[in-house]
């Protein structure tokens, strides 16, 4: 038998772990070893691996209505009731509009050509430049990978694409300067993003794009006082902010959106992983009303809006979505989360004084470790270690 291409980063480990079910937080492989999950599949099974209402609502739909598109103003009522929840459910910014993808990726690739859109339909075709963060994930696709800031990520595929920027990493143990506070730090990395700004031509920048805390990069929380002057500085000068969600949505820092807890005011939203709990593959971006009345408005003159997916929108994953938001409102997810985090972060920050941990960071419940040599930033483990 063939074995797969398999996706990401991984080793050429010639047997690799073949998980068989789950129950709950663990996984079982084909030879019934038993595993915690402690990363949620990818940052995505927020309800556990055996959720019966998820697979209930999965089953219902398919026995109704197993597909139907979303093109030429024709759709299902699972998506219209998703995009309905999600846009009551976002309450840091109104958003105007929900536009359904098959993952983050996606969304963000559907983003940028959004953007470029509602720009060229204003008059603004200069108007086309990205920024993103050094050490920022938003994903694989050829654009989505461009904004993404991993090294890895472009290495020998040509990327990232011209259109992209990068600016400084909000990592303050890793890139503050000595004797700079963490205040101190924020403001920096601020001015320098606009003094990039600047450098492009303001005229040349379409938006700003960013993880309210980093994950696969990391896992790096930002300082406290960053979002308000990085915000401060993207309005200034006219550019579109879009908040990346895809891990920190649906209560995982105890917040119902990581908007929510760092004060974020973003045009577009992006959204997927636990908005299903990964039982089904959708994501989501939401657009402001402004940027979607701009839209509709151009669309119109054109006859069609020409951008979506065959299944953009598919009712059997709107309707695992629409039960997964049930689920997060019943149990008061971020809630739970506010409760048992601190547990889980002192826990973890207990290992804090070993030789070999450089800094335990994280908030609500994601956490991540840095390994160093004798505690020094400037002293990662020789890749070949693997440590």
């Amino acid at each position: 038998m063939l074995a797969p291409f398999t996706a990401g980063w991984q080793s050429n480990d010639v047997h690799p772990l073949v998980i068989d079910r789950s129950e709950g937080s663990y996984v079982y492989d084909i030879n019934g070893n038993k595993y915690l999950d402690s990363l949620a599949g990818l940052w995505c099974t927020a309800l556990g691996g055996s959720e019966p209402r998820l697979v209930k609502a999965a089953t219902d739909q398919l026995n109704k209505l197993p597909f139907y598109h979303s093109f030429w103003n024709r759709t299902t009522k699972p998506t219209l009731d998703l995009a309905d929840d999600l846009l009551s459910m976002f309450t840091a910014s109104k958003m105007g509009k929900a536009f359904f993808t098959n993952s983050g990726s996606e969304a963000n690739d559907s983003h940028v050509k959004l953007v470029w859109y509602y720009n060229n339909a204003l008059g603004r075709p200069n108007k086309k430049k990205f920024i993103a963060r050094s050490k920022a994930y938003h994903g694989s696709t050829l654009i989505s990978a461009s904004l993404t800031g991993l090294p890895a990520l472009h290495q020998k595929f040509d990327l990232p694409a011209p259109f992209v920027l990068h600016t400084d990493c909000p990592h303050y143990w890793r890139f503050h300067l000595p004797g700079e506070t963490e205040e101190e730090f924020a403001t920096r990395l601020a001015k320098n993003l606009e003094d990039l700004i600047l450098k492009e031509g303001p005229e040349t920048i379409a938006a700003f794009i960013a993880e309210p805390v980093m994950g696969a990069g990391g896992v790096i929380p930002p300082p406290k006082t960053y979002f308000d002057k990085v915000q401060a500085v993207v309005k200034k000068y006219d550019i579109l902010f879009i908040v990346d969600e895809v891990i920190t949505a649906f209560g995982r820092l105890g917040t119902m959106f990581g908007s929510d807890m760092y004060n974020i005011k973003p045009d577009l939203v992006t959204l997927a992983k636990a908005l299903s709990s990964a039982y089904v593959p959708i994501g989501a971006t939401l657009v402001s009303p402004e940027i979607a009345a701009v839209v509709d408005s151009q669309s119109n003159k054109l006859g069609s809006f020409a951008h979506g997916f065959t299944y953009s929108g598919h009712p059997v994953a709107c309707a695992v979505a629409i039960e997964a938001l049930k689920i997060y409102r019943e149990r008061n997810i971020p809630d739970h989360v506010k409760q048992i985090a601190p547990r889980f972060q002192e826990g973890l920050k207990a290992f804090a004084g070993s030789p070999i941990v450089g800094e335990i960071r994280g908030v609500g419940l994601i956490i991540g470790t840095e390994f160093a040599d004798n505690k020094s930033r400037d002293s990662p483990f020789p890749a070949e270690w693997g440590a």
